[in-house]
């Protein structure tokens, strides 16, 4: 049971990995970094 989880669990890094790569999904990992970077500092500026 443990080899098959560790195997399944590699697939899934795998899959995210190559996800990752593709231009378009760049991009909107770049947005919602730069979004949720942009809050933290909104929130923290507010004293």
């Amino acid at each position: 049971m443990g080899m098959l989880s560790k195997i399944a669990k590699t697939g899934m890094a795998k899959k995210v990995v190559d996800e990752a790569r593709k231009p378009q999904n760049q991009r909107k990992i770049k947005d919602a970094l730069s979004s949720f970077t942009d809050k933290r500092k909104g929130g923290t500026e507010r004293h």
